[in-house]
């Protein structure tokens, strides 16, 4: 009986056991390895920029404007300002807030992760191609940028910089090169963004110093900042653009320090002088809107002022002829009034006394 009662306790024991571990697994969910992954890249990329889908990479090369066909192409290179009001928006705000991020953030961060290629920069030429692609490090030293390494995807090294120490604020100004272009084939006239560098300005122990930090295609910035929406404007406050719209509808303000030439001269090395940098700035900006008056069907402007000066002397006899009219009329009025004959009065009937004879 010993015996019985000794198995009977242990077989309960057994079963409360199993009962309690059922209990744990199903108060612990499991997570797919699906699921682990997700959240493994979710922790990596803590920068809140998305990756690409499918969608946006279409989207993109919907919007891509094609210039191999262009039979005319003119490319310039302006310096955007950033203190300037117009160009304030890409600019401000120097740190993430609610949600907002400036240009240069947004490119630095995208850099950092290796979501967007960066080229050297060379003065006078830029080549987008694998021989003069540049490293992040290489950057982040140059510079002296503080950036900590973090294990990353496929055994890669991922650069974490804090907020604080992202360079924003000393970005005051962008080279954009641009390139206006027209299509015969469908008869287009256009600008397209070709690429945007960020300038960095430090001051030094000799003064302040601009330094050009690299080239990055715009093509390859289109997909992120198409949701970056920004404030325009200090009277409105609704953030109804983003910054691809911003660029795509031209809304900064830039002044051209460079087109290419045969000579591969800036403007600064035959402008020696502020004056003639503006006229010159001028000519340029004269010289692409007379070609695009120069496409399409334009009037004979000697028949149109022959035809307006004949229409002007007509014009000028009719109002010539009423005045004359008007002023022999005024004259003639009171000579008629004057000449008529005034009524003659009529002879009074002689009165009768009312008196009786006596």
């Amino acid at each position: 009986m010993k015996r019985f009662y000794f198995l009977l306790v242990l077989v309960g024991a057994m079963l409360l056991s199993g009962t309690t571990q059922a209990q744990e697994e199903r108060r612990t969910p499991r997570v797919s390895r699906g699921a682990e992954r997700n959240n493994r890249q979710s922790n990596e990329n803590n920068s809140g920029l998305p990756e690409l889908t499918v969608r946006a990479q279409n989207m993109n090369q919907q919007l891509t404007q094609e210039i191999g066909n262009a039979r005319w192409m003119r490319v310039i290179y302006r310096e955007l300002d950033m203190l300037k009001e117009k160009n304030a928006p890409l600019y401000y705000p120097i740190t993430p807030m609610n949600g907002m991020k400036n240009l240069f953030t947004t490119v630095f961060q995208l850099a950092s992760e290796g979501k967007l290629p960066i080229y050297q920069y060379h003065d006078g030429y830029e080549a987008f191609d694998e021989a003069n692609l540049v490293e992040f490090k290489e950057v982040l030293d140059r510079f002296e940028i503080l950036y900590e390494t973090v294990p990353g995807n496929n055994n890669q090294q991922r650069f974490v910089v804090n907020e604080s120490d992202v360079p924003s604020q000393e970005v005051k100004s962008y080279y954009v090169k641009e390139a206006w272009y027209f299509d015969q084939n469908n008869s287009v006239y256009d600008v397209k963004i070709l690429a945007v560098c960020p300038v960095l300005f430090r001051v030094l122990d000799f003064g302040e110093q601009h330094t050009p930090l690299f080239w990055v295609p715009y093509e390859e910035i289109r997909p992120y900042v198409s949701n970056n929406y920004i404030m325009t404007s200090n009277q409105n406050n609704a953030k109804t653009f983003t910054i691809d719209d911003y660029f795509r509808r031209r809304m900064f303000e830039g002044d051209i320090v460079r087109t290419e030439n045969l000579m591969n001269l800036p403007l600064q090395a035959y402008c020696p002088t502020p004056d003639s940098m503006q006229r010159e700035q001028e000519r340029i900006e004269g010289e692409l809107v007379a070609f695009e008056k120069s496409l399409w069907f334009q009037p004979d402007t000697v028949q149109l002022s022959a035809t307006d000066k004949k229409s002007a002397k007509k014009t000028a006899k009719k109002t010539s002829g009423k005045q004359e009219k008007k002023s022999s009329s005024k004259e003639k009025t009171p000579s008629a009034k004057s000449n008529a004959a005034a009524p003659k009065p009529e002879k009074s009937a002689p009165t009768r006394s009312v008196r009786r004879g006596r």
